[in-house]
């Protein structure tokens, strides 16, 4: 798909979201630039999840909108989903294929030929660093395996905007540590655009160019996560976050 390069990756202008009675969005505003991973930080209930599932199309907003690369995620959701990827904070995948298996399987979504299907597999490989493991079933994997594939399956479109909802959750360490160095190359490789949300500050410092806070709905900071130390006379984003939230 043909997009103008004067469009941003995202523009999200006053997004609501009603549940009944439950305001879970009151007025989100904030836009991403082309090679840039912003994230989107904020306590439990505080919107984050309901803003990506709106951008990702798969809930309707109460008012305001978002437009990816131009194309309104309501009136145009058929575009906007070319350009996206998405990568739930609970996704799962078939425990009786092999990893490989699953890959092709997802990637005949996207695909027209089998040179196609093979390049994407390719890329999969690579970010998902699992090596051989991917000839092993799915069932066998850790927690940490299975997300770096669910990674790979996730960014080996080549998406333009990657929506990825808490991707280290649960993970130990090492494996933290990798799907984070993953989603680096990949956008310093593709220059695609990345929303983030993640509980982990250590991961939001070393990832994102930008943070929005999010509480009860609404963004109450946002910056680069050094200009946030500044103006909250912080020494880590932990501590802005904290100040920020009211603790």
């Amino acid at each position: 798909m043909v997009v103008a390069s004067s469009q941003l990756p995202l523009v999200v202008r006053d997004l609501k979201k009603n549940f009944g009675k439950v305001n879970a969005l009151n007025g989100v505003s904030f836009t991403i630039n082309r090679g840039e991973i912003f994230g989107l930080i904020g306590p439990n209930g505080a919107g984050k999840t309901t803003t990506l599932r709106i951008i990702a199309t798969l809930l309707l907003p109460t008012d305001g909108g978002a437009k990816v690369y131009g194309f309104d995620v309501v009136r145009e959701a058929s575009k906007v989903r070319e350009l996206i990827g998405y990568l739930p904070e609970e996704a799962g995948a078939y425990k009786n294929l092999k990893g490989i298996e699953f890959l092709k399987f997802i990637a005949r979504f996207s695909t027209r030929s089998e040179g196609e299907e093979e390049e994407m597999i390719g890329r999969a490989k690579k970010i998902s660093g699992l090596g051989d493991r991917l000839g092993d079933k799915i069932k066998t994997y850790s927690k940490g395996m299975l997300r770096r594939l669910l990674l790979s399956a996730t960014l080996m479109k080549q998406p333009r905007l990657a929506l990825l909802d808490e991707p280290t959750s649960g993970l130990d360490v090492v494996n933290a540590h990798k799907v984070r160095l993953a989603i680096r190359e990949y956008v310093r490789g593709t220059g695609a655009a990345v929303l983030l949300s993640s509980h982990n500050m250590l991961e939001v410092e070393f990832l994102c160019d930008r943070v929005a806070i999010i509480h009860r709905g609404r963004i109450v900071a946002e910056g680069e996560p050094k200009r946030l130390l500044e103006k909250f006379s912080a020494e880590n984003l932990e501590e802005v976050f904290v100040k920020v939230v009211g603790g």
